[in-house]
Parts: structure tokens; C-alpha cells; sequence
């Protein structure tokens, strides 16, 4: 009996980090659809629902400490908890970024309006294309996708390399006003929250690793 209790509470904390997952997911492709279409108001929802994000999170943390209390997991069993905690706590971090990206276009929609660069379109297409593939391999236990999805974060990195270098360029060109200034600021911190996400999913892929065979790896 006690087996089949804990086999009942690791499949609920599984389903739940999915829940926690694809909230995510939408959270973060909500911020740059806010971000697209310059609109503050749907910006501002991505900030107010991530509370039930952290809920989530919470949740999460508090069953796995129950669990780790009153089942006394043996080693693979306590293995499988701490994984799922440590992908739970990267999954909370990346709804942080999509806060401070809702965040970054309350900022932007105040100021003039100026195309965005297509970086942006494609930071944001590779990191939920990245979010919902890392989801996948997670629910499927499929160690090798992970690993394959890690891969995509240099492609993440080099775009956010290129933005950064052209915004800087644009700032210190001696022809931005202040407005132009506070624009380039808001979108090198944009990107970088994106490059974010794109590192926390490596340390997701890192996380599903460990889960299925017990290596600590390095896939970043």
C-alpha cells in the first residue's frame, strides 16, 4: 500500500508541473503578443495572473516536502522528487521573466512607437517553441529530446549577442535623445529576459536528465 500511495502522489505532482508548464507557456506568449501589438492592458494581465503561477509553485513545493516526510523515499524515489522540485523552481523563474517582459512594454507603450527589430519575432518564436518541446520531453520521459532542445539555446544566444551589440551601437551614436535611450535600455533588458528563458529550459533539459538516468550534466 504505501508504494502504490507514493506512485498516486509522484503521477499528481507530475500533472501539476505540466498544469504549471503550459501556464508558462501561455504566459510567456502572452507577454510578447502584449509586446507586438503594444498593449499595455493585456500587459498587465500577464502581471496579475502570475499569482496563480507562484500558487502553483508553492503547491508543488509543499506536496514534494509531504511526500519526501511520510513516504521515506529510497534513493530513485527521492531522486524523481528533487527533480521535479528543481524543474518546478526553473518553470517559476521563467514566469518571472514573462512578468518583467509585461513589465518592459508598460515602459515601451509610453514612449514613440518604432518597429521592432525582427530579433525580437524571432527570440520570442525559439523561446516557446523551446518552453513547449522542453514540456513534451518532460511529459513523454524522453531524455535524448531534452538534450536536443538544450541545443536550441545557442541560437537564442546569438541573436540576443546581435541585439545587444546593435542597441548599444545605437545609443552611443550621439543622435539619441532620451526617449530613444530609454527604448534601447527597455529592449536590451527584453531580450535578455529572453535569453533567460531560453537558459532556464537548458536547466530544465538538465533537470529531465537527472530524472531519467541520475547524471548531472552540463548541457549549456
Amino acid at each position: 500500500m504505501p508504494r502504490l500511495t507514493f506512485e498516486k502522489e509522484l503521477a499528481s505532482l507530475r500533472e501539476s508541473l505540466v498544469r504549471m508548464g503550459t501556464l508558462v507557456e501561455s504566459q510567456i506568449e502572452a507577454a510578447l503578443d502584449a509586446l507586438r501589438r503594444r498593449d499595455g492592458s493585456s500587459a498587465e494581465k500577464v502581471r496579475t495572473q502570475d499569482q496563480y503561477l507562484n500558487e502553483l509553485f508553492r503547491q508543488i513545493r509543499e506536496q514534494v516536502f509531504m511526500v519526501i516526510s511520510t513516504q521515506q523515499p529510497v534513493a530513485r524515489d527521492l531522486r524523481h522528487l528533487m527533480g521535479i522540485q528543481y524543474i518546478a523552481t526553473e518553470l517559476e523563474r521563467m514566469g518571472d521573466y514573462a512578468v518583467r517582459i509585461a513589465r518592459m512594454t508598460t515602459t515601451l507603450v509610453a514612449l514613440p512607437d518604432h518597429p521592432l527589430r525582427a530579433e525580437f519575432g524571432l527570440m520570442g518564436e525559439l523561446a516557446i517553441g523551446q518552453v513547449h518541446d522542453i514540456l513534451e520531453a518532460l511529459i513523454d520521459e524522453n531524455e535524448g529530446r531534452a538534450r536536443e532542445v538544450a541545443s536550441r539555446d545557442n541560437e537564442v544566444d546569438r541573436l540576443w549577442h546581435r541585439v545587444f551589440e546593435d542597441l548599444v551601437h545605437e545609443m552611443g551614436n550621439g543622435k539619441a535623445d532620451s526617449d530613444d535611450a530609454l527604448r534601447a535600455v527597455t529592449l536590451l533588458l527584453v531580450a535578455h529576459n529572453l535569453e533567460r528563458i531560453s537558459d532556464r529550459v537548458t536547466n530544465v533539459a538538465e533537470d529531465i536528465v537527472f530524472l531519467e538516468s541520475g547524471q548531472v550534466v552540463e548541457l549549456g
